[in-house]
C-alpha cells in the first residue's frame, strides 16, 4: 500500500495562515496537517508516502517522504496534481487531500475496503456547515449503497437516496489504479472543453474524474465513515479543527 498526498495548493481562503506556508503545513495544536496524516498512516503500516507539492514547495522538508512538484499548481487543480505522480499509481493506492485532518478510526475503516475504487463518505455532514452554509461541499448521491453522482454543485435528492460529503480520501486496488490511469490517459488524448464541474480537464478536481468513471459505468463504492474529521479551508475550519483535535487525537 502506498499513499499520494495532494498538497500543492496555497489555501488562499486561510489568509495570513498561508502567506508563507502551503495549506498542508498549517499548524493544528503543535503539528502540521500533513505531519498528522503521515503519523497516522505509518501507525497503520502505510510507509510508502508520496507528496505532490506546488505553492512554497521548499517549505516541505519531511524525511522519508518522496516529493513530486507540480510546476503548474496555480493553473491546475487536484487531478492535475495527482497526475504529476501518475507513475506511482499502480497496485494498492490511497489518495488523500493534504488539507484534511481525520482520526485513526476513519483511516482504519478506509483501509478495510476491498473494492476496486472506493471513497470515504460522511453522511452526517450538514452540522459541520451551520456557520458557513454556503461553503462549497463535494456532495455524493448514494442509492442503495451505490454512488450515482458526485459533484460540488447541487445534487437533486430523490426518495430512497442519501447525500453524503466526500472527505477527500480515495482507495484504489490494483485494478482500480489501472482503471483510473486508463480513463485519464484516454481523456488526455481526446477531451476538449468543459469537463463535468470544471471548465476543462486541466482545471478538473478529483470529483470530476470520479463522476466520469461513474458515467462510464464503473462502480465506485462508498465507505461510510464514523469518526472525527475536518477539511481546513477557512479560518473557521482551522479554529474548529483545533478544538476537535486536541493533542494526539488526530492520530
Amino acid at each position: 500500500m502506498k499513499v499520494i498526498i495532494l498538497a500543492a495548493g496555497r489555501g488562499s481562503r486561510l489568509g495570513n495562515y498561508t502567506k508563507e506556508l502551503p495549506k498542508a503545513l498549517v499548524d493544528i495544536n503543535g503539528k502540521s496537517l500533513i505531519e498528522r496524516q503521515i503519523s497516522s498512516l505509518r501507525k497503520h503500516g502505510v510507509n510508502e508516502i508520496f507528496v505532490v507539492t506546488g505553492y512554497k514547495k521548499n517549505k516541505h522538508v519531511l524525511k522519508d517522504v518522496e516529493y513530486f512538484f507540480n510546476p503548474k499548481y496555480s493553473k491546475t487543480e487536484q487531478l492535475g496534481s495527482l497526475m504529476v505522480a501518475r507513475k506511482k499509481i499502480f497496485g494498492d493506492v490511497l489518495i488523500i487531500f493534504g488539507d484534511i485532518i481525520f482520526d485513526s478510526d476513519i483511516l482504519q475503516q478506509v483501509l478495510t475496503s476491498n473494492d476496486d475504487i472506493s471513497i470515504a463518505i460522511d453522511l452526517d455532514w450538514e452540522k459541520s456547515y451551520e456557520e458557513e452554509p454556503n461553503k462549497p461541499v463535494d456532495k455524493v448521491l448514494i442509492n442503495q449503497k451505490k454512488i450515482v453522482q458526485i459533484s460540488a454543485k447541487e445534487i437533486s435528492l430523490e426518495p430512497k437516496n442519501k447525500i453524503g460529503e466526500f472527505l477527500g480520501i480515495v482507495k484504489l486496488s490494483r485494478d482500480g489504479s489501472k482503471i483510473l490511469i486508463k480513463k485519464y490517459e484516454e481523456l488526455e488524448k481526446s477531451h476538449i472543453g468543459k469537463f463535468h464541474d470544471a471548465d476543462s480537464l486541466e482545471k478538473a478536481k478529483l470529483v470530476d474524474i470520479l463522476q466520469e468513471l461513474i458515467g462510464s459505468k464503473i462502480e465506485i463504492s462508498p465507505i461510510v465513515i464514523d469518526g472525527k474529521w475536518c477539511e481546513i479551508d477557512t479560518p473557521n475550519d482551522l479554529e474548529r479543527a483545533r478544538k476537535i483535535f486536541q493533542g494526539n487525537d488526530a492520530e
